[in-house]
């Protein structure tokens, strides 16, 4: 029995060791990558002998562990080593085996060479077969010149050049022949079309294998009557104590005195401005949605002292000299702000230019190198002033369709160059059309001015009419712009939050239950919270055309959403679910509105409309949301241990409560993985390329697989190190999401 300990103790530090280099190797990678490039950390890190050798001893250890434990008698645990091992093997045999490069066809010429790419060296690589380039076309969408889609229409053919096969290569439709895949990569303004080469009939056939038992396995291990999730599950069957505390109603009203407003539209006229269309962000949206944006850009919200995005744009298209002089261009950074003789957080527009009418962010700006982030504070307030001058110089509404001979449509600004072939009374139209609305509104003639802006949007139609979404769409478009909310969303669910969070802290250390009343006022606010989020979500996707989860804005609000549902699921079962919920929805939302207050929708990049796509990043989102609970899981349970001196018993039911959330956590995070590695590999040919987003992804598999493993670390049976632990390995969840994007970059990284 002692020998038998031993070897356990051995075995355990062993992978321990191993699992721990790898992580600070691949964390090492890429900080490499960040200060030299992709190549450089591929040939010195995740392509090195060494870094090679550690998986292979890990691999090793897995083998090792399962013929000591007897894996076999536990189908899903064995089958959950097993897959390991083959994603590993197809990760080797990708190395050895695989090819992948790039080529160039010009049209009307066949080829069959291409570059071969590894470890940023180049050499030549022979097709067994020809590809020649018919045509390549860029399809739009309709209406814009905004790319919908890239295709090259193939003729593939022998080697003595009789034609085998016509088809097309576009995005997510890749060409399948002898083993070999090409997916399209670039093009060029020759007509030239440049195509991703992949040949690795080996290594994917074995990974797919592995992803394929891996997800088995995971759902597996949740039926498995002698695993932590059952037994933890087990621990939860007596009723949980519930927890809230007292709702607090508002954030405060500043009491300070109101200045006088500046002129702008009534609002019902400014309303009806915004049902005119307009040429925006690639596509066709309601003028509400620029001016929405423009408010935004400007000031930070989508409203203004009370006055609606439309008002607000309005403003400073007939009211240029009173909204010259309005506080409302929000600048970032006291420096700046001192700089440019700025008191307070906001400056008038007369404060950014000079005597001469010049920018005085720009010309700050360019005294400043590159790299000096006060550069780049100084841009941001030039392009707020930049904003305004393109709307007074009327360069900023594309308002007026027109279509070419050949029937091509665009759009014009009143201050564009109009094409010649424009009739006389078009011409004059919209060359006249903004001194109309100026001469109106100067009369007070508003009745007037709405006509005007009636025949507009009837203009508009007739010129351009079968590229208009649907009435549904902007009547969606419409809603939502009215319906996104600002920043104190997120504060008040703070602060809601954070006092439910400590008083159920304190109530629940003296073995309390919670007043009843409160947990009911909490589960309906978390209730219309989770509709309101739905609503976004679902108003984004009809607007879009797509499931909006491709951006940081996207994504923070379907965790926001996971969050809400998780938390009203757990409620019930869950003595911290609704605090944590709260608060963990509450920052979700304020990160969600430092990011990008309000993005604009936009149609989607072809190679992010795949489904997989959608489902990589929801079962990410979901799980992410799910280690946000374990963490503050164990926040409180560390609180309350150091705080109330809280018996065993009770530290060991919050553990219990962290397995049964890590579980699904961790196999909802392997399973996310596997789905982005197959949808990269269907749009790029290659299911794993190293950027730092999947290496952090899977860092923090790593980091939080260990404690489910507590039959070989027993330290994670202890209560307190295990909360502690938890608390500690979110920080590799935050670096993944956040420090990617921030300060790692790579291809994953959200703009």
């Amino acid at each position: 029995m002692k020998e038998k300990h031993i070897l356990r103790t051995v075995s355990g530090f062993f992978i321990g060791t191993l699992m721990v280099g790898l992580i600070v190797a691949m964390a090492t990678g890429t900080v490499v990558e960040r200060f030299h490039d992709s190549d450089y950390a591929l040939s010195h890190v995740y392509g090195a002998w060494w870094f090679v050798g550690l998986w292979a001893l890990l691999a090793i250890g897995l083998v090792v562990v399962g013929f000591r434990r007897k894996l076999w008698k536990r189908p899903a645990v064995g089958a959950l080593h097993l897959s390991i091992l083959l994603i590993l093997t197809g990760a080797l045999l990708t190395m050895l085996t695989g090819q992948h490069g790039e080529m160039t066809l010009r049209p009307g010429v066949a080829s069959h060479e291409f570059q071969i790419e590894k470890h940023g060296a180049t050499s030549r690589g022979e097709l067994p077969f020809t590809l020649t380039l018919e045509r390549f076309e860029v399809e739009t969408y309709p209406g814009t010149r905004s790319p919908m889609d890239f295709v090259s229409h193939i003729t593939v053919g022998d080697l003595s050049g009789k034609p085998l096969e016509t088809t097309a290569i576009s995005m997510n439709n890749i060409l399948k022949h002898r083993n070999y895949r090409f997916y399209q990569s670039d093009y060029d303004a020759e007509g030239n079309s440049t195509l991703s080469v992949a040949h690795d009939p080996w290594g994917i056939a074995v990974t797919y294998m592995g992803y394929v038992l891996l997800f088995i396995a995971l759902v597996g291990l949740f039926f498995d009557r002698k695993g932590q999730f059952r037994q933890s599950l087990r621990g939860l069957s007596a009723k949980t104590a519930t927890v809230m505390a007292v709702l607090v109603l508002g954030l405060g009203v500043s009491a300070s005195a109101t200045p006088a407003k500046p002129r702008t539209l009534p609002k019902e006229s400014a309303s009806k401005m915004g049902e005119m269309y307009v040429m925006y962000k690639g596509r066709v949206c309601p003028l509400q949605t620029l001016a929405k944006d423009f408010t935004t850009k400007l000031c930070g919200n989508a409203r203004y002292h009370g006055y609606t995005p439309e008002q607000v744009l309005g403003g400073w298209l007939f009211y240029y000299d009173d909204w010259k002089e309005e506080p409302m261009f929000k600048l970032k950074g006291g420096e700046v702000r001192q700089q440019l003789g700025v008191n307070g957080r906001y400056a008038r527009m007369t404060d950014l230019v000079d005597l001469s009418g010049e920018s005085k962010p720009a010309e700050a700006a360019k005294s400043l190198p590159m790299g000096d982030p006060l550069r780049k504070r100084y841009s941001a307030a030039d392009e707020k002033l930049q904003l305004v001058n393109m709307l007074k110089n009327g360069k900023l509404l594309k308002l007026f369709p027109h279509a070419d001979s050949l029937g091509n449509l665009s759009w014009y600004s009143q201050g564009d160059q109009l094409p010649l072939d424009l009739p006389d009374d078009e011409y004059l139209f919209i060359r006249k059309q903004m001194s109309l609305c100026q001469e109106y509104v100067v009369k007070g003639e508003f009745a007037a001015l709405d006509e005007v802006f009636e025949k507009t949007r009837v203009y508009q139609e007739r010129q351009a009419g079968g590229v208009f979404p649907s009435k549904a769409k902007v009547q969606a478009e419409r809603w939502y712009n009215r319906l996104s909310a600002g920043k104190w969303l997120a504060m008040a669910n703070i602060t809601f939050g954070l006092l439910c969070f400590v008083m159920a802290l304190i109530s629940l250390g003296k073995g309390r239950p919670l007043f009843k009343p409160v947990r009911v006022v909490a589960t309906v606010w978390m209730s219309l919270l989770c509709a309101f989020l739905a609503l976004l979500f679902v108003l984004r996707w009809v607007v879009g055309g797509h499931l909006p989860m491709a951006g940081s804005f996207d994504s923070m609000n379907l965790l926001a959403l996971a969050l809400c549902v998780l938390t009203l699921a757990l409620s019930g079962r869950v003595e911290m679910a609704l605090p944590s919920g709260l608060l963990m929805t509450g920052f979700v939302l304020l990160v969600q509105m430092m990011g990008g207050a309000n993005p604009p929708v936009t149609h989607l990049m072809p190679v992010l409309s795949s489904p997989l796509l959608s489902l990589h990043v929801t079962v990410i989102m979901v799980a992410y949301a799910l280690l946000f609970f374990v963490m503050l899981n164990g926040i409180s349970a560390v609180v309350v241990r150091f705080t109330q001196s809280a018996n065993q018993a009770y530290l060991e039911r919050l553990r219990s409560i962290s397995m049964v959330m890590l579980y699904p956590a961790v196999a909802l995070l392997a399973m996310g993985i596997f789905i982005g590695a197959v949808w990269a590999n269907i749009s790029w040919g290659n299911y794993w390329s190293w950027d730092p987003k999947e290496v952090w992804a899977l860092i923090t598999l790593l980091v939080y697989a260990m404690p489910l493993h507590d039959g070989i670390w027993k330290a994670f049976r202890k209560p307190m190190f295990f909360h502690l632990y938890s608390v500690v390995a979110f920080l590799s969840v935050l670096v993944t999401y956040f420090g990617v994007n921030l300060f790692l970059g790579g291809i994953h990284a959200y703009g």
